[in-house]
């Protein structure tokens, strides 16, 4: 799975003008946006096999990830 599939634009082509909106006015979602990546990146890695963490802790970055989704997503469709 490469990086870019967890990109917030290209899971969401609908809302891509909202994206760019809310990432440049808002500041809250802009730091969502940032967690999100960053968490996206770390997942990436640990995917490829760079990084090897203990499964629990995969799965409590996994469900972080999808709370920033899951926020980001309810302020894209409000």
């Amino acid at each position: 799975m490469s990086e870019g599939h967890h990109d917030l634009a290209n899971e969401f082509p609908e809302y891509r003008d909202r994206i760019h909106e809310l990432k440049t006015s808002n500041a809250h979602f802009a730091r969502l946006m940032g967690e999100y990546h960053d968490v996206s990146k770390e997942l990436h890695a640990i995917e490829a096999g760079t990084e090897t963490p203990e499964d629990s802790y995969v799965e409590q970055r996994k469900k972080v990830r999808l709370a920033l989704l899951d926020e980001m997503v309810a302020m894209l469709r409000s």
